[in-house]
């Protein structure tokens, strides 16, 4: 007796199909699973019989062989276990055979026969997109992002046989549920006092997509600003907001009840965090790290000059190309990093190096603090912030400051000004259009040339000043096409000098 039902699993942030073929036979009672499967993914053998008999069907008293097709592709996670219980349940006849003909199945099971949901739902569904789908109940609208099937799902073992069988009932549908701005409810700009400079770099960080450090002493407002930087940010794009729905689905983060995720995610990684951690990878199951599941939105450093060198030096290929690369010996994949970094860290080890007399560090100290961040990930901040402890007066002020829905307009406008010009934010000019996009004029090119020879501008700092300024026009109220000198003035202004630019 031979059954087969058709499934997936996940690697990284990607789906693959999965074909789970049982055959119930002659031979002593037993159960063995072919195919890769990972220690996850074998121990479904004892999960599988502990549903099945909770629910009060037959356990065959034969040999079980379950083999997962293809052989080549690592079968990870305990979304296997339905589809594997489906098949023991079709090859003992106690489902009709036509019963999973043109439906897949995943999903865990509990010892009690419950259905529980897994991560990565939306991408493993997304293999078969034409397909109708059984999945657990708290993955149906996440399931139905990604196929044009009908989904369906049961709270147990018990109720879903019924219910394949014809003699029960499918559970209830979702009610539909949709996040935008104006639920977010995440911190607002009005709570920061003071700060106008860094409130303005901010905004342009948001109008832009340009990536930010921010430099001050403990307690200068650094995080708070940070924090506040998403609810700046416009709705994502229906497709951007499909793919990062996917690569979070992957990740196991929650999802909003709707499944898709219309706002930009915001990851905030300890500085205690490791390469893998930031990257992605593992062993065997390959899953997203944080830099992917920023994927779309910020990717928030603080404390950045704790972070190990060679964990920040992990983030250059994604800043460059928007991807992130994980080579194992049996995979190579190349997961999504397209997202925006914001960085804090303190001027010095003891946080008062910007105050003039109240550092207690020594020359040697501040630089090997600050050395932590090189050279090639300093160029790469568009904008590079000095934050100053708010005066008594901003922080004893009654009058309430700007709202982040107020500063929102102005960033939706201006981003709007360069989606019409280029396609895209500022901050992803390509270079060889960048004179074209972001024109300049005389004396725009004699501060910069100026800039150039004194040594305190790269190639690459030029380009990102340039593409800063850029921004700075498009927020002006009335926005000019040609970059004028104080456009690129007030760009330089928002680079200052940090560790390595200084030597």
């Amino acid at each position: 007796m031979i059954a087969s039902v058709s499934s997936a699993t996940i690697l990284g942030a990607r789906g693959f199909s999965v074909q789970v073929e049982v055959h119930v036979g002659r031979g002593l009672p037993g159960f063995s699973m072919l195919g890769l499967p990972d220690e996850a993914c074998r121990e479904a053998r004892d999960r599988v019989r502990a549903a099945v008999l909770s629910s009060g069907l037959n356990w065959p008293d034969q040999k079980i062989t379950v083999n997962l097709a293809p052989p080549h592709h690592r079968k990870t996670g305990s979304g296997l276990d339905l589809p594997i219980a489906l098949g023991v349940l079709l090859a003992t006849q106690q489902l009709p055979a036509e019963a999973l003909a043109t439906t897949c199945a995943l999903g865990e099971l509990g010892l009690d026969g419950s259905i529980r949901p897994i991560p990565g739902t939306a991408p493993m569904v997304g293999v078969h997109p034409d397909a109708d789908w059984i999945v657990p109940e708290g993955g149906v609208s996440e399931a139905r992002l990604v196929t044009t099937g009908h989904v369906r799902s049961a709270p147990s073992l018990r109720t879903l046989v019924d219910a394949l069988a014809g003699i029960g009932e499918w559970s209830s549908d979702p009610p539909p549920h949709t996040q935008s701005l104006e639920d977010d409810g995440g911190p607002d700009l009005a709570d920061v006092k003071g700060q106008q400079v860094a409130r303005y770099a901010l905004e342009v960080a948001a109008a832009g997509g340009h990536h930010l450090l921010l430099i001050g002493s403990p307690g200068s407002g650094k995080t708070m600003l940070a924090e506040r930087l998403p609810r700046l940010l416009p709705d994502l794009p229906p497709e951007l907001a499909l793919e990062v729905t996917m690569v979070q689905s992957a990740a196991g983060v929650s999802l909003p009840s709707g499944g898709l995720l219309r706002r930009p995610p915001f990851r905030s990684p300890h500085h205690t965090s490791t390469a893998p951690a930031l990257v992605g990878g593992g062993a065997h199951y390959l899953r997203p790290g944080e830099i992917s599941i920023s994927h779309g939105g910020v990717l928030f450093l603080d404390e950045m000059g704790q972070f190990a060198p060679a964990v920040i030096d992990c983030l250059r290929e994604a800043l460059e190309t928007g991807t992130i690369s994980i080579s194992r010996t049996q995979h190579h994949l190349t997961l999504p990093a397209r997202f925006q970094l914001i960085g804090a860290t303190n001027p010095c080890p003891c946080g008062e190096g910007l105050r003039p007399g109240m550092c207690r560090c020594d020359e040697r100290s501040r630089r090997r603090y600050l050395g932590r961040l090189s050279g090639p990930i300093l160029d790469r901040f568009d904008l590079r912030v000095a934050v100053e402890r708010p005066e008594v007066g901003d922080l004893m002020a009654t009058e309430p400051s700007e709202s982040s829905a107020e500063v929102a307009q102005r960033v939706q406008v201006a981003r709007h000004r360069a989606f019409e010009r280029s396609g895209g934010t500022n901050a992803d000019i390509p270079q060889a259009e960048i004179d074209a996009l972001a024109p300049l004029s005389s004396a725009a090119i004699d501060r910069l040339r100026s800039e150039l020879d004194a040594g305190r501008l790269t190639g690459r700092g030029l380009h990102r000043v340039r593409r800063t300024a850029r921004t700075i026009a498009d927020l002006e109220t009335a926005p000019q096409e040609v970059i004028q000198e104080e456009h690129v003035a007030t760009a330089l202004s928002l680079r200052v000098a940090v560790g390595a630019d200084r030597e």
